[in-house]
């Protein structure tokens, strides 16, 4: 009876709350996969300032679509000179056309985006400058569409306004699927193996620090019994490991043991082993990503193409002029708001050696095709309709 009051009047428990997913959430934090950040400034580190594949890849795309010649017409002729050409070929004081076309090339791949700014007082403009992607930022306005582009550089930012008559930012992007405003980049497609091949390089060079090999393990053999080092026989152990015997430098040194220590040489694991097969696997999805053949980065293993010059082929055909051509004309159509006059501003592809083959292969097609008119056989050739006097 006591016991039952005594019992009463004790103190009720304190109330521990716990969340019922809280063992879950603990697990699955073990073990999880670091990625680098999704960003344009980290991934254009990481994939382009620290990657030499995905920095070859950039480079390969942006210098070969630059330096491809253009040609500007219209429906009814083909220029020699015109104030777009001129323009286009010397776009700045401190730029030429390549250049200008390579940073463009170069923003785009790195960041789905390209920005290209005219400088002007009306009409054609008179300078052009390609503007870095991760400074610009799209305004939308209430029907979605932009209604201007803020450009900014640390505190200071400029608003350049989207009318009626046009913009003075030509705005270039690739295709996204989820995003209405931006475009989406190779670099994102390729970022998980970017980080896979950036850490196996990691790896590389840890290894290559410990002399190129997990060299082995010393066995300490004890006498009376002692299994175990004292606390300064093992820092003194490992200082001398660290500074005689560990590095490119101390390569071949031999090693003297002392106090009942023994060396057991180690080879390479099985997970080491399978490190360079990792690193040329991520590296053979970065080219895929930016369609670069991987022949041409140097990446071994590929028997798809019967040799280098069906690659490079295969390179301009898929890759560089889809983009060229798709850009350029942006930038036509663009420029044409200036002048009030629609123009045509394109890839000249006979003037392209790695298509040499093709190109001869389809004039002559196209000549011997008895039932074709001139007209028609200029028109498939990419020709104006008609020559001016």
């Amino acid at each position: 009876m006591f016991e039952f009051w005594n019992k009463a009047a004790k103190p009720a428990a304190t109330e521990v709350k716990a969340s019922a997913t809280g063992k879950v959430v603990s697990w699955a934090t073990q073990g999880r996969v670091a990625w680098s950040a999704r960003d344009n400034a980290s991934l254009t580190r990481a994939g382009f300032a620290s990657n030499p594949i995905g920095f070859r890849a950039v480079k390969l795309i942006a210098e070969a679509a630059a330096a491809l010649p253009l040609v500007t017409q219209d429906r009814l002729q083909r220029y020699d000179a015109h104030p777009v050409q001129t323009l286009i070929n010397r776009p700045n004081a401190a730029q030429g056309r390549a250049e200008l076309l390579e940073a463009l090339y170069g923003q785009l791949l790195l960041t789905g985006d390209a920005y290209l700014e005219a400088v002007g007082n009306g009409g054609l403009p008179v300078e052009l400058h390609v503007l870095r992607s991760d400074r610009m930022r799209l305004v939308p306005g209430g029907n979605g569409w932009a209604e201007a582009y803020e450009y900014a550089v640390g505190a200071n930012k400029h608003r350049f306004a989207v009318g009626p008559e046009g913009s003075a930012i030509c705005h270039i992007k690739s295709f996204h699927p989820q995003d209405d405003h931006y475009g989406f980049s190779p670099m994102q497609a390729a970022a998980n193996a970017i980080d896979v091949h950036n850490a196996a390089s990691a790896w590389s060079k840890a290894l290559l620090d410990n002399a190129a090999r997990p060299s082995g393990a010393i066995v300490y053999k004890g006498g009376d019994g002692q299994s175990q080092l004292s606390q300064d026989q093992y820092n003194r152990l490992v200082d001398e490991m660290e500074h005689q015997h560990q590095g490119a430098r101390n390569a071949g040194r031999p090693m003297l043991l002392e106090g009942g220590l023994d060396w057991k040489p180690m080879g390479f694991s099985p997970s080491d082993m399978e490190f360079q097969k990792t690193k040329e696997a991520a590296a053979r999805e970065i080219s895929v990503a930016f369609g670069v053949p991987p022949m041409l980065l140097g990446i071994p293993g590929d028997a798809t193409y019967a040799n280098y010059q069906e690659a490079n082929r295969a390179f301009y055909r898929l890759t560089v002029l889809p983009l060229a051509m798709r850009v350029t004309s942006a930038i036509a159509d663009w420029l044409s708001d200036f002048t009030a006059e629609r123009l045509d501003l394109r890839p000249d592809l006979d003037q392209v050696p790695a298509l040499a083959a093709e190109r001869d292969a389809h004039w002559r097609r196209v000549t011997e095709a008895a039932f074709l008119t001139n007209a028609e056989k200029r028109s498939l050739l990419g020709l104006p309709a008609q020559d001016v006097e």
